[in-house]
């Protein structure tokens, strides 16, 4: 493995699923003990829910954040801990899975990560349930035909409707109050959209509707230690490289209502010479998305046990 060519990316919430985790936590005391650490700051076992629990409870936003956060994190640490070459040139993650490539990055500890994280999911859900709205995928529609579907959705409904996520070339996803987004998901259709797509959230991320949780979410960012990174973050908001805890902090605090821009992001490490993309968390939704975004790109997967000894016997 080249890991001067090689970087880490993370995935956000949506990649949930009961069970995450557990093989990990069985198989290598270093993970135990990041679930251990994580349930004693959290004050209740997120863990048994992750492990064992309920799907329905473990898709609420207050716990999904957090245990993706802290799932990739353990499995990162398994992995450098039986391979301590194991060091990519840039880490990368998609909505909350930035937070995770911070900390992957050594600019975030990780107790201070967990906390972040729950803020951020406790405001995110508080906004969503003061303002309902919801999220859809658009399919095989061209970014710029769906930006003229939002501004006139929004315009028409006179409440907004914009893009989250541009997750892949022919897979946008857009988000805000549902009454906009069930007119633009009409308009992307007869724009010629193949298929549109109402997700199962009850929150309108990365749109102007996470507004009341971002002042305060700001706030706890600032109040946040952060140093100096020892590996570029690709930004999701301008997909460049950070490369100072300031930065990254503007990046954090801003990117609750602007948009995921995850293919310019991995277009942007393409040309900056990475040719290998490793997938640290729960399921493979990124290396699905990689292949769409550049299918000459090497991607591996490391989501279990099992995965994980495949890689390291590369």
């Amino acid at each position: 493995m080249n890991w001067s060519t090689t970087a880490f990316i993370f995935p956000g919430q949506g990649s949930q699923q009961v069970g995450m985790g557990k093989d990990f936590a069985e198989a290598y005391p270093i993970a135990k003990a990041t679930f251990e650490e994580a349930d004693s700051l959290m004050v209740f076992s997120l863990s048994a829910m992750m492990f064992e629990g309920d799907e329905t409870a473990l898709a609420q936003t207050v716990n999904t954040q957090p245990a993706m956060y802290i799932n990739s994190v353990a499995i990162l640490r398994v992995l450098q801990s039986l391979n301590p070459s194991a060091t990519p040139a840039v880490v990368a993650g998609h909505s909350l899975g930035e937070i995770t490539a911070v900390t992957a990055s050594g600019a975030l500890a990780f107790a201070d990560g967990v906390r972040l994280v729950q803020e951020r999911a406790r405001l995110m859900q508080s906004a969503g349930e003061a303002n309902p709205g919801g999220m859809a995928a658009i399919l095989n529609l061209p970014i710029d035909a769906l930006e003229r579907v939002c501004q006139q959705a929004s315009e028409a409904t006179g409440k907004p409707v914009v893009i989250a996520n541009d997750n892949c070339p022919g897979q946008i996803v857009i988000s805000g109050d549902n009454e906009a987004l069930e007119h633009a998901m009409a308009l992307a259709k007869e724009a010629g959209a193949k298929r549109a797509l109402k997700l199962n959230v009850s929150t309108a991320n990365h749109s102007p509707l996470m507004a009341s949780a971002e002042g305060a979410f700001s706030k706890k960012v600032g109040d946040t230690p952060f140093t100096t990174p020892a590996l570029p973050v690709y930004a999701n908001l301008t997909a460049t490289p950070l490369h100072d805890a300031g930065a990254i902090q503007e990046e954090l605090a801003n990117q609750l209502t602007r948009r995921v821009r995850w293919t310019e992001s991995i277009q942007a490490m393409r040309q900056a010479g990475i040719q290998t993309f490793v997938e640290i968390g729960s399921k493979d939704v990124l290396s699905g998305l990689m292949k769409r975004i550049d299918a000459e790109a090497t991607v591996y997967t490391v989501n279990s046990v099992a995965s994980l000894k495949a890689f390291l016997a590369l």
